[in-house]
């Protein structure tokens, strides 16, 4: 076909998950023509395969838990066992009803859905099969995938992320090899499920991108759970014999166990797509941006899991929204990773947003911290949690330096990273929060608390 024939759209987007649909809605919002392509379902990994599907594993899990304790509080309650199917039946539901609410919108704003595997031909061009997409701008949204390691092969007792959302049976015994966000996600579930639980991990500490205050924290509670940890240990091998896997570690140490997840983190989705003979440039990978999400390549711009940083998908949001109105016109803020509010769904949750403790170090120097327990907290009693917030300040004590990290702990705690990302990103000072009102009982009194001791007038606390 000559590109006479190709149909013209002001974006085209490669890639229907969480940046590319962000991107086209906002883009259709303003005005623009959007032509979005997706060879799999509206939504991507975020939707179909990571944060909903494992969410919803993960409130299942919430709900096994105050089944199984229920006698604790003096409600009669037990657990009598767990149907996946019904487990997967919910989960799937929640799935289905959000997909389905996500087409009507999509098709609600006049964007034109393509269906298929495209190709990066060069700058505007984007091919899908053999008809050709040309657009005054193109966004590369391909998002991610799950990484594994040479010499393991995916099967029946060996699984990715991808496979683990789907299980029809809970495993007695479980290897997770990663101690990230993903890794520390899936040992929660299975544990609350009432598998026994072993989380292996290279580096010296569970979720090392987390501030060690964090890993300490998580690592703590994962002992009272009775979840098996070995830190700073290789794989070396992992061997499948009939309906056991024997996972082998550098250590000597050798784990039996029904079911070994691999979560070694994600990898970018940038090749078979035509990114690298297009001349979009990569480092490792991942699409070499500028901080206005420009590639190398005259109108060709990428966002979310195939750039360098974050893998979350609000990131993925905000990177979309971002070129939607940059390509306007808007000239809109560019989007800071430190800035960005970090979940770790696993019971405790972990949230945080900014610089962690070491990092604040290397950037501003001086720094101070401080450590608000949640036993002083009325509403994290009744919930029966434990663990804690810390704040990390600019400057010497007392010198007022504006809040540069909020690390938190605790169930629940994800609900209260809305507030610490507007302490972070508004460079608030302690003042400036402890003179906020927090309403009792709630947990976000321990941001407040947290705050109050920072500025030097604690009230439930010693300071």
């Amino acid at each position: 076909m000559s590109d006479s024939d190709a149909q013209a759209a002001d974006l085209v987007i490669l890639g229907g998950g969480s940046g590319g649909y962000a991107c086209a809605l906002r883009a259709a919002e303003l005005g623009l023509s959007v032509v979005l392509i997706e060879k799999d379902k509206l939504g991507g990994t975020c939707l179909h395969r990571g944060c909903i599907p494992t969410k919803a594993l993960l409130h299942a899990a919430e709900v096994a838990d105050h089944a199984r304790d229920g006698a604790k509080i003096g409600i009669r309650s037990s657990l009598d066992g767990v149907d996946m199917a019904g487990v997967n039946s919910y989960k799937d539901g929640v799935v289905g009803r959000l997909h389905k609410g996500l087409q009507n919108l999509v098709a609600s704003r006049g964007i034109s859905v393509v269906d298929g595997a495209g190709t990066l031909e060069g700058p505007g061009v984007v091919r899908v099969g053999d008809r050709r997409y040309t657009g005054r701008n193109v966004v590369l949204a391909t998002g991610s995938y799950a990484r594994s390691l040479p010499g393991l092969e995916l099967g029946e007792r060996i699984v990715s992320s991808d496979g683990a959302i789907s299980l029809d049976e809970v495993p007695d015994r479980v290897v997770v090899l990663g101690g990230g966000v993903i890794g520390v996600e899936f040992a929660s579930v299975w544990r609350s499920f009432g598998a026994e639980v072993t989380v292996v991990e290279a580096l010296p500490r569970l979720v090392p991108a987390e501030d060690e205050f964090c890993s300490t924290q998580l690592e703590r509670a994962f002992r009272r759970r009775r979840i098996a940890t070995r830190t700073g240990v290789r794989l070396e091998k992992a061997t499948r014999t009939g309906d056991t896997v024997t996972v082998s570690l550098e250590s000597g140490e050798e784990i039996e166990a029904d079911l070994l997840l691999v979560a070694v983190g994600r990898g970018p989705n940038t090749t078979g797509h035509g990114f690298a003979e297009a001349g979009v440039p990569t480092d490792g990978g991942f699409v070499t941006v500028d901080e206005r999400l420009r590639t190398g390549l005259d109108g060709v711009y990428a966002v979310g899991d195939v750039t360098p940083g974050l893998q979350l998908a609000h990131r993925g949001f905000a990177h979309g929204i971002f070129v939607a109105e940059d390509v306007a016109g808007l000239d809109p803020l560019p989007v800071a990773d430190d800035g960005v509010p970090r979940i770790t769904y696993c019971d405790p949750e972990i949230a945080s947003v900014g610089l962690t403790e070491a990092a604040a170090r290397e950037r501003h120097g001086e720094v101070h911290t401080l450590t608000y327990d949640l036993a002083g907290n009325g509403k994290s009693q009744i919930l029966r949690t434990s663990g804690a917030v810390k704040l990390v300040a600019a400057g010497p004590p007392g010198g007022g330096g504006a809040v540069v990290g909020v690390h938190m702990v605790g169930s629940r705690v994800g609900e209260l990273v809305g507030e610490a990302q507007l302490i972070y990103n508004w460079e608030a000072l302690p003042a400036d929060v402890a003179a906020l009102v927090h309403a009792h009982p709630t947990q976000s009194e321990a941001l407040g608390e947290a705050h109050l001791a920072l500025a030097g007038k604690p009230l439930h606390t010693h300071g």
